[in-house]
């Protein structure tokens, strides 16, 4: 029997092993690929403000991106952060009406984003008339980051000890107060792994974009203007297969933008939870 355990045991390993290994040499031949491709086509005119049929600069794409990101985290933060506090702190236990959101968001992870895409079309576009804009691609982006900021915040305040609740209500410390006092700060490092993951959907998406912020390259000065990001950019480019070279230079930008925002995220993260 020990002879049969020792061998699955190290039949398991082994296929751990070759899965790890299979993905880290996907994951290298990507970004070898983009950042050989991409790099000899770096050059100062790609970070002109202005964009023509000449110089298709991505600056105007890399300022509409980081816009984008700010305005959908300003309102998808805040919403999914405290529906999270009430599923958990709040809401009884055994609640079907608990339940039914707590499906509805796993179901809604699992939605398409041309789906979102066309939703934010229909209703944020048409029927409320915002047209083509950034604020139309902020909440279409909002709705399809929330759920996975519920989840993740939720999973995060229950992985904190009940021991922190109990002694704060022990030194006469209410509800709320040990909520945002006790329970948030100690659940930040968590929340902030599911708003970096969030981050990362949303300087990465297109479809949902294409159909509510449009694919004007220009830098927005009004959030009813349309804009596109750093992903709409780059599809833009090769869809015309004019510009090759620059869509190649344009995913290195975004390839490092990804990398600097989880950098600085994973940093802020380490120091909130060093202080918790």
């Amino acid at each position: 029997m020990t002879g049969r355990k020792n061998a699955s045991e190290r039949f398991m390993a082994s296929i751990t092993w070759a899965a790890a290994g299979i993905t880290l040499c996907a994951l290298l031949f990507l970004v070898g690929f983009i950042l050989v491709k991409g790099i000899p086509h770096l050059k100062p005119s790609l970070f002109s403000l202005t964009y023509n049929s000449e110089n298709v600069s991505l600056m105007p794409a890399l300022i509409s991106t980081v816009i984008m990101t700010l305005m959908a985290l300003i309102i998808a933060v805040p919403l999914g952060v405290f529906s999270a506090i009430y599923l958990t702190e709040y809401a009884r236990r055994g609640n079907k009406a608990v339940g039914l959101v707590r499906v509805t968001t796993e179901t809604l992870s699992g939605i398409p984003s041309i789906v979102y895409g066309l939703f934010g079309l229909l209703f944020f576009v048409t029927a409320l008339g915002w047209c083509f804009s950034m604020l139309a691609g902020a909440f279409t982006l909002s709705i399809m980051i929330l759920p996975l900021i519920i989840r993740s915040s939720e999973e995060a305040l229950k992985a904190v000890p009940d021991t922190y609740r109990e002694g704060a209500f022990g030194l006469g410390a209410g509800k709320l107060r040990t909520v945002f006092r006790i329970v948030l700060p100690s659940a930040m490092p968590g929340i902030l792994a599911g708003i970096i993951l969030a981050v990362g959907r949303i300087v990465g998406e297109t479809a949902a974009l294409i159909y509510t912020a449009g694919t004007v390259a220009q830098i927005p000065v009004s959030p009813m203007q349309s804009a596109r990001t750093l992903s709409v950019h780059m599809y833009a480019l090769s869809r015309e297969g004019l510009h090759m070279d620059e869509g190649y230079a344009t995913a290195v930008v975004l390839l490092l933008v990804v990398v600097l925002i989880n950098a600085v995220s994973a940093r802020i993260a380490k120091r909130i939870g060093g202080k918790a």
